[in-house]
């Protein structure tokens, strides 16, 4: 494997995403392909993330694969380090392994039309394969401010998503850029540790209560003991957080919920002034929903100063306000976030003519039931575009991807095809139904600006629907919606 360059099949990225693809390649007996990892481990988002207080939001039984099931959970909502080890163990576990190739980029990926491959520059020499399988993920690329003047900034300066764990920040004086669901999971472990702390919010967060809790022995021996336990845990989970998903299709249900959010923040902060500058302005569900138990009383302390401002500089070692104001601080912490829509490996994967995904979306990400686009023959997104939820589990949507790409990939090798690609039709309109079913959504409608939205302003981030009716679309692999080639570049019969 070391030496070898040619592939059936090559993955990008080992994160949750491309554990999962070798997963269903090797069920299908495909022994023939490489996961391309760029970092020295798997875990992807999980294993990069290491600031304090680093957790998921969605409970712990729902994230994880349905066929590797984890019944030793601690928590209700599992934290970092016990989600990179579940990712690890199921890697080894699934003879993922043997399939890595670590510390190996990707730094361009082209079709070509002549040898029906793809072609791959990466940091350790070139690699081809007859499918490529893209799992990098939109939590992948931290996303940098264009601030005037943090290049010039004295102190210290890392983005939570690269958190510094040899820079000491006891006793010093701290700015937080950005107060979404990084930061509100990692202020409440930095407050006691620093002697100023400024939180510089452009926009208010709903933060409900977390329900979480240490998962008692027994009930972990029970989840040992009685896989069905377990299935039926999961199934209420999913049927939970589905009842609440409705209210993201049906906003005046989100409007009900957010008074929780209303009477968390006033049951917590009793500062009036300190109340108004966290209460949204919006409707619960158009940004990200975020969950916390420690978050609010947090920002209640003395050494705590909320600037319900946006940065608009930094001037030497003074962090200044969209108001003007003025804070001295010794590091500046970027919550901010990824670029998820205009992600990186869309400038590095290119068609036959040499044109990149990026050029073809041009600034707003469109495919075919978030996996496959038009003029990308035999590639493959994993958690692609207008495939994004505010509140189900991603591990959800990638498992109904992964049956639909183990289908295409079957039908592939099966039936002696060189290629399939989408057809410009058919994705144009899927995508004009998605664009429809958003706009009464709150992702649409919510008042607020997301991550949702592209630079264009539309929304290619958000599902319309229930998980169940994207779990029935993905279940259907159709090759009408295809342009099949043979190996004579002949359309294949549609059978």
């Amino acid at each position: 494997m070391d030496d070898q360059r040619d592939f059936e099949v090559v993955v990008i990225g080992a994160g949750a995403s491309g554990i999962g693809a070798a997963i269903k390649l090797r069920a299908q007996g495909v022994t023939d392909f490489a996961v391309l990892e760029k970092a020295s481990g798997v875990g992807g988002t999980w294993r990069a993330n290491t600031y304090p207080g680093c957790a998921c939001d969605v409970p712990s039984a729902l994230y994880s694969f349905s066929f590797a099931p984890n019944p030793q959970w601690s928590r209700a909502f599992a934290e970092q380090p016990e989600i990179l080890d579940y990712l690890r163990r199921v890697s080894a576990d699934h003879g993922v392994d043997p399939h890595l190739r670590l510390g190996v980029e990707l730094t361009r990926a082209q079709w070509s039309d002549g040898d029906q491959r793809w072609h791959l520059d990466t940091t350790r020499g070139r690699f081809s394969a007859r499918i490529l399988i893209a799992g990098a993920g939109p939590w992948n690329e931290p996303l940098i401010p264009d601030l005037p003047g943090l290049v010039d900034f004295p102190g210290e300066v890392f983005h939570s998503a690269w958190w510094d764990h040899t820079i000491d920040l006891r006793g010093k004086r701290v700015a937080v850029v950005g107060s979404g669901a990084s930061a509100v999971q990692f202020v409440p472990h930095l407050q006691p540790e620093v002697t100023a702390l400024h939180l510089f919010q452009r926009t208010a967060q709903w933060v409900l209560p977390k329900p979480d809790h240490a998962v008692p022995e027994i009930e972990k021996r029970l989840l040992r003991a009685v896989p069905f336990a377990q299935r039926a845990l999961r199934g209420i989970e999913y049927a939970a957080i589905e009842a609440l998903g409705v209210g993201f299709r049906n906003p005046w249900i989100l409007r009900l919920i957010q008074r929780v959010g209303l009477a968390h923040l006033l049951l917590t902060v009793r500062d009036p002034d300190l109340r108004r500058a966290l209460t949204p302005d919006y409707t619960l569900g158009c940004k990200r929903l975020l969950l916390s138990n420690t978050y609010y009383p947090a920002l209640t302390r003395p050494n705590v100063t909320v600037h319900p401002h946006a940065v608009r500089e930094i001037r030497g070692s003074h962090v200044v306000g969209a108001d003007g104001a003025e804070s001295e601080v010794d590091a500046i912490i970027l919550g901010t976030g990824f670029r998820i829509l205009d992600m990186p490996l869309a400038n590095l994967v290119f068609d036959a003519e040499g044109r990149s995904l990026a050029e073809h979306w041009q600034g707003s990400p469109v495919s075919y039931l978030g996996t496959t686009v038009a003029g990308f023959p035999n590639a493959f997104l994993l958690l692609g575009p207008s495939l994004g939820t505010g509140h189900s589990s991603a591990f959800t949507i990638l498992q109904a991807q992964l049956g639909y790409v183990s289908t295409a990939v079957r039908r592939i090798r099966e039936l002696g095809w060189s290629s399939i690609t989408v057809r410009p039709d058919v994705q144009r309109r899927y995508n004009n139904e998605v664009q429809g079913a958003l706009t009464g959504t709150v992702y649409n409608t919510g008042g607020c600006s997301s991550y949702y939205l592209d630079s264009n302003g539309r929304n290619s981030f958000s599902w319309p629907w229930s998980t169940g009716r994207m779990r029935a679309r993905l279940a259907v692999f159709d090759p009408s919606d295809y342009i099949v080639r043979s190996p004579a570049d002949r359309p294949a019969e549609m059978t």
